[in-house]
């Protein structure tokens, strides 16, 4: 069981600023997606002398089954990679946003699997018209403003240095 720090839920982001983050990140993930396809068909049509025959692909089952397990594990790598090793995603470097535990530190690498799984449960994003979503909630994170949840620890810190003798 973790420490659920108040602290935390005090700088939780807005729900604006959660549907800006969700909104830029599916758009993130889109860029990143058709370039990587566009890079694909490049060097697809620079070694074998030919395009892509896009009306083929549309007719093949198997290759649009392909594509879709192939934009859900950038869906869910994009997510995992930049929640786990960097706190945030791209969008959450624009809105100054920062995932992190209910007990104040870094998430742990389940905690993120966990989170990031959670968004492919059908109505993930309703469940924001509660408290907290579902993938904040399972994964016992939360998506705080981060400047202003750095500010509060460093005035705590000070306050808790009052009184205490400095070496030179």
């Amino acid at each position: 069981m973790r420490k659920h720090l108040q602290i935390v839920d005090r700088h939780k982001a807005s729900l604006g600023t959660r549907f800006a983050n969700s909104l830029l990140d599916g758009i993130f993930i889109q860029v990143i997606y058709y370039g990587s396809l566009l890079v694909f068909g490049i060097i697809y049509a620079i070694i074998f002398g030919e395009a892509i025959d896009s009306e083929a692909i549309e007719e093949d089952t198997a290759i649009n089954l392909a594509f879709t397990f192939l934009y859900i594990t950038f869906h869910l790598c994009y997510y995992i990679l930049m929640e786990y090793y960097l706190g945030k995603t791209i969008a959450k470097y624009i809105t100054g946003t920062k995932v992190i535990s209910i007990d104040g530190n870094n998430p742990t690498i389940g905690q993120i699997v966990g989170r990031t799984f959670s968004r492919l449960v059908p109505f993930d994003a309703l469940s924001f018209l509660g408290e907290n979503g579902w993938h904040d909630s399972w994964s016992d994170t939360r998506v705080i403003n981060i400047k202003k949840y750095q500010a509060e620890k460093q005035v705590k810190s000070e306050i808790d240095s009052l009184g205490e003798k400095e070496f030179a």
